[in-house]
């Protein structure tokens, strides 16, 4: 597929973005470690819808690494289980995407922050090798349904401004 370069700026606006939002974010309290909104994937779940998994994938990879470059704990445990819970939301993001418009954006993103929550659980007991952690699952969804309708209502009215300016193609949604 030729990518014009139109779209590769748009693409490198979108990650420096989710690495703005991935920063500013970590400046402001968590009510416990691991549960935050998850502004840095509005960038990812917009790139996915407008330009698909692979640009998505892209976006979100760039975002996890200068992220964690920036929060100096690239390599470190955090980083190796939150970049497979994002590995792991992605594709079911792109999987419930590819069923034919069954979901709105709200509904993939709530997809995406549910799979991203139950793979980090997975990961985190894995890691520590204590199945313990799942007593958090009911809390780990709840979370996900609110950081997930969240983002999503965020992209749903950040893909209608974009379609407004003509930032998007015609067609593109």
């Amino acid at each position: 597929m030729f990518v014009r370069p139109r779209d590769v700026a748009r693409l490198g606006l979108m990650a420096s973005a989710a690495i703005v939002l991935f920063a500013f974010e970590s400046l402001v309290p968590k009510p416990l470690p691991w549960m935050k909104l998850g502004l840095g994937n509005l960038p990812v779940l917009v790139a996915l819808v407008s330009f698909g998994g692979g640009p998505a994938l892209a976006v979100s990879a760039i975002k996890l690494v200068v992220g964690g470059l920036l929060s100096g704990g690239f390599a470190g445990p955090a980083f190796v289980i939150g970049g497979g819970a994002g590995l792991a939301s992605w594709l079911v993001m792109v999987a419930v995407r590819r069923m034919g418009g069954l979901f709105s954006v709200v509904g993939l993103s709530i997809w995406g922050a549910l799979a991203h929550q139950l793979s980090q659980l997975v990961l985190a007991a894995g890691y520590i090798g204590h199945s313990g952690l799942f007593a958090l699952l009911p809390l780990a969804l709840f979370s996900a349904l609110v950081s997930g309708g969240a983002i999503g209502l965020l992209a749903w009215w950040t893909l209608g401004q974009l379609e407004k300016i003509g930032w998007l193609d015609q067609g593109q949604l």
